[in-house]
């Protein structure tokens, strides 16, 4: 998927104020697919050398989906020296549905569906979970040009990065969490329980939760202007 992309809406606000800095994981949008390395650890890995490259300081990470697993395991590899704050949109501590943790999308079963659904037949998946991600009824172009954004991505990497971060759990390391944390949630989520958030509150000290109320999975999307308003806010005060 293209973060530029799908982001453009936050980009062309943020940028009239900030530095920012869109990055598409390896094998995402426009970087390459080295067809190795499809893991969390990994991702996180190539967002420091990033950082580093870059010399960025106050860094705010946001992380949406997936994305904040990365950022998660960003702070546990690395630590927030050059980190002011971090963004979660919409993620669940973890997405398997572990025996004392109800709050994820997918036990074996569901898994193994994935799996096979993104090696046999991406098109059928896709037009059954992109409805999910939108509490609105999706415009035909607006559902086609989504579904091109995520075929973007090679089946194979697909596949190996959805059952990493699939068995990724969090829950421990997020105790000891003490950035500054915003945690956006779709009011009418169809794919991570709004319950997850609670978690977040429970366990990270310095987190804030908002409720879009007229979002799923995506409230950059569909309260574009309330979620950059949100940011903005988050990001000045902290």
């Amino acid at each position: 998927m293209d973060e530029f992309s799908i982001f453009q809406k936050q980009i062309e606000v943020l940028s009239q104020s900030h530095r920012v800095i869109a990055i598409d994981f390896r094998g995402h949008g426009q970087s390459d697919d080295p067809h190795t390395g499809h893991t969390v650890p990994q991702y996180a890995d190539d967002v420091k050398q990033i950082i580093d490259a870059l010399g960025l300081k106050d860094v705010v990470l946001v992380g949406w989906s997936m994305g904040a697993f990365v950022t998660w395991e960003y702070v546990t590899q690395f630590g927030t020296d050059n980190i002011k704050g971090t963004v979660i949109i919409d993620e669940s501590a973890s997405d398997f549905k572990w025996k004392d943790w109800s709050y994820g999308f997918a036990d074996l079963d569901t898994l193994i569906h994935l799996m096979q659904s993104v090696q046999t037949d991406q098109d059928a998946l896709l037009d059954g979970f992109l409805p999910l991600m939108f509490k609105a009824e999706l415009k035909a172009d607006d559902l086609a040009w989504m579904k091109a954004q995520m075929k973007q991505v090679n089946p194979a990497t697909a596949g190996a990065i959805l059952f990493d971060q699939t068995t990724r759990d969090f829950r421990q390391q997020l105790i000891h969490f003490t950035v500054p944390t915003l945690i956006c949630f779709g009011r009418d989520e169809k794919i991570v329980p709004l319950r997850a958030a609670d978690y977040f509150l429970q366990q990270m000290t310095q987190s804030e939760l908002i409720i879009f109320e007229q979002s799923s999975h995506c409230p950059f999307l569909e309260e574009p202007e309330q979620f950059n308003r949100e940011l903005l806010n988050f990001m000045n005060k902290i």
